[in-house]
């Protein structure tokens, strides 16, 4: 009975359950795979037969109704799921990079997809994304109407160069370009220590509006170094990344000189706050307005992992965001670093 304690047998139970876990996620992963080859096929079919035989819309509600009466009990063969069969074939019958991305992921969160993008480059973006995080229906949704993709290609952070690749995409998709604090009941002229305070008083509405995996550690994060004492405006920790994330709020335009001082932040946190199996800490410098060519130069030569956003008290979202988007040839090339 000792064997059964010694630390070889726990290290072998734990080899055992791990590769249970990857048979079962092989099998299901398999199981997926097939059941869209399946409805790829049904879409195919239909579009073919519409063409050569000139079937009209009433094929798909027969062929509902046949399929339903043979496989009794059997969910898929609705006359609603025929026809995104016949859509999700036409969608990416002739695009031969999602075509095989699109087997990786459920047909549920395919649907999804292929109903809220409005392009390839968009449902590329959403398809790899979600393959390689994992992401559940109800987070890919969120991500989808709190607008990732865009937030993905228009944020400015210095991760790029400063964050192990194996956590960088993650690290963009967690700081946003900019953020709706429109729960806030702050006058358009306000203080820091007004919205600070505000955020305080919001802060379950707060940390959501930050992206879902933050909690809260502090504001006003006292930092004593060499007798002198320094305060982060707000820190918080992201569960994902396991890092602490240090806010500082400014209600004016982004000052370079801000970028040094979140540099300083970060060295400090890195030494007296981070534990050991903790990765380094992330900045957030988050400005009323920002000059988008000042953050890049005040990011340029940084070599900390900072980001700059934005966060607004409306509820309307500025469409200005919309000409800070790269080119579709630029997007084409961000999301390669996701393959």
């Amino acid at each position: 009975m000792a064997v059964l304690k010694s630390a070889d047998y726990k290290a072998f139970v734990v080899e055992i359950k791990e590769r249970i876990h990857k048979a079962q996620y092989d099998a299901l992963r398999a199981v997926n795979k097939e059941l869209i080859n399946l409805y790829w096929d049904i879409g195919k079919a239909i579009v073919e037969k519409q063409n050569t035989l000139g079937w009209g819309k009433a094929v798909v509600e027969t062929l509902a109704n046949d399929l339903q009466k043979e496989f009794a009990g059997v969910l898929g063969f609705s006359s609603a799921n025929l026809w995104r069969m016949r859509i999700f074939y036409l969608t990416y019958c002739s695009n031969e990079k999602l075509a095989p991305l699109v087997r990786e992921i459920s047909w549920t969160k395919n649907v999804i997809i292929m109903q809220r993008c409005k392009d390839d480059i968009e449902r590329e973006f959403y398809l790899r994304i979600t393959k390689r995080f994992g992401w559940t229906k109800d987070v890919l949704i969120n991500q989808l109407e709190t607008g990732a993709f865009a937030r993905y290609m228009a944020n400015q952070t210095s991760f790029d160069k400063t964050i192990p690749a194996k956590y960088r995409h993650q690290a963009k998709l967690a700081v946003k370009d900019e953020y709706s604090f429109d729960f806030l009941e702050l006058a358009d002229e306000h203080s820091e220590k007004d919205l600070e305070r505000s955020l305080l008083e919001n802060v379950r509405r707060f940390l959501i509006e930050m992206g879902g995996y933050f909690t809260f550690v502090g504001n006003q994060h006292r930092l004593e170094i060499d007798g002198q004492e320094f305060f982060i405006d707000l820190v918080l920790y992201h569960r994902q990344l396991r890092c602490l994330v240090a806010i500082e709020l400014k209600i004016g335009a982004l000052n370079p000189e801000y970028a040094g001082k979140m540099q300083f932040y970060l060295s400090a946190l890195n030494d007296i706050a981070k534990l050991p199996d903790e990765n380094p800490s992330i900045g957030i410098i988050l400005c009323k307005n920002k000059s988008r060519t000042i953050v890049e130069y005040a990011l340029k030569d940084t070599k900390k992992p900072i980001g700059v956003s934005t966060y607004k008290l409306t509820e309307k979202l500025p469409r200005e965001l919309k000409k800070y988007l790269p080119s579709p040839e630029e997007m084409i090339e961000r999301i390669k670093c996701l393959e």
